[in-house]
């Protein structure tokens, strides 16, 4: 199995606008030990862990759900967090929420009318 805490890490950290830098700086390492436990190069203690999650504002079985299910399936929620690996994605997500509600209804529609 590929590095799944560390996806989750990193999919987390995108989405909350913080640089591995500024992760690092919130659980007291430096960025190189996030980009390490990020793409697998170290594995994450368990106290770690929890300095992360205290860090991205969640609750530290979020790095587990789904995990425990046969033959490596995830549940759908895990499955669709693939939907937002991409630096684009996610950025689209945080820009979108940026704008007033009025004005974001308004984009909403426009985006299902051109995906349409």
């Amino acid at each position: 199995m590929a590095n799944p805490i560390g996806k989750r890490i990193r999919h987390q950290r995108w989405l909350k606008g913080l640089t591995q830098q500024e992760l690092g700086d919130r659980c007291g390492v430096k960025f190189q030990q996030i980009q390490k436990y990020e793409t697998g190069g170290n594995r994450v203690s368990a106290s770690r862990l929890l300095d992360i999650s205290l860090a991205l504002d969640v609750h530290v079985l979020f790095f587990f759900e789904g995990l425990d299910k046969p033959s490596g399936k995830a549940s759908k929620a895990v499955a669709n967090e693939n939907l937002f690996v991409g630096k684009e994605a996610v950025d689209l997500v945080r820009n979108y929420y940026a704008i007033p509600d009025k004005s974001r209804e308004h984009v909403f529609s426009l985006a299902k009318a051109l995906a349409a």
